[in-house]
């Protein structure tokens, strides 16, 4: 591939440049999109990156919208990340969370404190697409510890599920809740769930927590990540 012209960047320059402009580094744009740093640097310098143009469009809109935390933005990037073709023309087979609509397939999403704020509204596609696909879904949230009802590993609080924690030094904790060798949860009655909270992931999360008694009634929700996935075999 020829040198780019760097008078005419093209569109996976400029939306890079967009996000730097931002505040973010190169590298962290190269972290969020799951790539190394210098494949970044060749949007500028050879011209790269066109499959990374949907995965940036989608990051600056988020950004746009308000969503700083970038783990959050990694996972919408993930999900928005053209896959790599083999020599033959086929689809890689590379790890990914955008194929729920097949049988065993995935998708995923997370939600920091910027996109908590405002419903954590990019979540809802993981849910709905999830719940039409007939699938499952497990949750991880973050909160303050004295904001669970039970102690981490209570069989009341996410029955079944043995993950260790750490308690965090800003007095966080993160419980999943669902998981593959559980089940999980049947992602369309989460589906109606979040449209009776007009498409509000964190206030349907809150109040899920709130009336099976696993929080206070004044729980605030630092992060959420909302797993998706079909079990391999179903139609």
């Amino acid at each position: 591939m020829s040198p780019a012209d760097p008078t005419t960047p093209n569109e996976a320059a400029r939306l890079t440049q967009e996000l730097i402009d931002q505040g973010y580094t190169r590298r962290q744009v190269a972290t969020m999109l799951g790539r190394d740093a210098s494949l970044v640097s060749q949007f500028f310098t050879r011209g790269k990156g066109a499959s990374m143009v949907g995965a940036l469009r989608q990051l600056v809109q988020a950004v746009r919208g308000g969503e700083r935390d970038t783990e959050a933005l990694a996972a919408i990037a993930e999900a928005n990340t053209s896959r790599r073709r083999t020599r033959t023309g086929h689809r890689a087979r590379v790890r990914g969370k955008d194929t729920v609509g097949e049988a065993g397939g995935s998708m995923a999403g997370r939600a920091g404190k910027q996109a908590i704020r405002s419903g954590a509204a990019h979540l809802a596609p993981v849910v709905h697409a999830t719940g039409r696909a007939g699938g499952r879904l497990a949750f991880t949230v973050r909160m303050k510890a004295d904001q669970y009802v039970y102690s981490a590993g209570s069989e009341q609080d996410s029955g079944g599920i043995r993950r260790g924690f750490v308690p965090r030094a800003d007095g966080t904790e993160e419980r999943t809740y669902g998981s593959a060798s559980t089940g999980g949860f049947d992602a369309a009655e989460w589906s109606r769930r979040v449209a009776d909270h007009h498409g509000d992931v964190t206030e349907a999360m809150k109040a899920w927590l709130v009336e099976t008694g696993r929080a206070v009634a004044d729980a605030d929700i630092a992060y959420l990540e909302v797993r998706g996935w079909v079990p391999p075999g179903q139609r």
